[in-house]
């Protein structure tokens, strides 16, 4: 099984559109929407979803009022400041400032202090007609994605196996940053997906910096080509320079985001078909 994931410096450089479109013309493949703080994957790919599951993060202290004294000793100690007294003179626990810490409990003389599993998103596999999509929703001012990115990535490996599919194609979250590592960890092929612009060939090379020392090869998807021509040759040149290949250059076309906003794909407009078929092949390539 081999898998390769989209990425991309910024975000807006059409990445999620891309994977959306060699999915559509690889399938029947495992795709896996990796950027679980905005996903939108399944925009492009609709289909079926199974029942969501939850995915559980960490732990929060629930206090008992029965068994509260208010000595307010866990209100003090709170690193914090997750407890605030109550009017009823029990102590009370902030949901969204608590990390579970446990230091309020060890405060506790009375143990009215207990923890339960905090459920911070959910996840599900959607069946499409170009196979299985894995996909999940981090909750609203979460901050485990790195940690839902992984749970993501293990349900797509299992399904891939399960079903024999060779090829799982993951739609990473932009950056660099922790999401971004769950994201390319262990897999055969990084494409950065870029546009010509300063913002974008900045943010890229901090990309391939980052795919180098996860020692995952590189290749890159140049989107909106034709915009800038000046930048465009920048972006080659830079590449070239890193013994990175270009593997797609794929021009700005207006009927594009009026497709997309009508819930269509890269693959419905007959100009990109052949770059994005050229794409894919490249992409098989590399990963022979």
């Amino acid at each position: 099984m081999k898998r390769i994931v989209l990425l991309s410096g910024k975000g807006g450089t059409g990445k999620t559109s891309l994977a959306a479109a060699l999915v559509r013309l690889a399938g029947p493949v495992v795709a896996v929407d990796a950027d679980v703080d905005a996903a939108n994957l399944a925009l492009l790919l609709p289909g079926v979803d199974a029942p969501g599951r939850t995915f559980v993060a960490g732990r929060r202290a629930r206090i008992d009022p029965a068994l509260c004294i208010g000595c307010m000793r866990c209100v003090g100690t709170c690193p914090f400041d997750a407890i605030a007294e109550t009017p009823d003179g029990t102590a009370r626990v902030d949901p969204l400032a608590c990390e579970g810490c446990g230091v309020c409990a060890n405060h506790c003389h009375v143990d009215a202090i207990a923890f339960a599993d905090h459920e911070a998103g959910s996840w599900t596999v959607r069946e499409t007609d170009w196979g299985p999509l894995v996909h999940a929703a981090l909750g609203v001012g979460e901050d485990n994605s790195g940690k839902l990115v992984a749970q993501v990535r293990q349900v797509a490996a299992r399904v891939a196996g399960e079903r024999g599919l060779d090829l799982v194609v993951i739609d990473g979250p932009p950056g660099i940053g922790c999401p971004v590592h769950a994201a390319v960890t262990g897999t055969d092929l990084v494409v950065a997906v870029t546009e010509p612009g300063v913002a974008a060939t900045h943010d890229l090379e901090r990309l391939w910096q980052l795919a180098a020392a996860f020692q995952v090869r590189t290749a890159l998807v140049l989107n909106k080509a034709d915009l800038h021509p000046g930048a465009a040759q920048a972006v080659r040149q830079r590449a070239a320079e890193a013994g990175v290949s270009v593997i797609a250059e794929i021009p700005f076309l207006e009927q594009v985001p009026r497709g997309l906003a009508a819930g269509l794909g890269l693959v419905d407009v007959p100009a990109l078909r052949a770059p994005i078929a050229g794409a894919l092949d490249a992409v098989r390539a590399l990963l022979a």
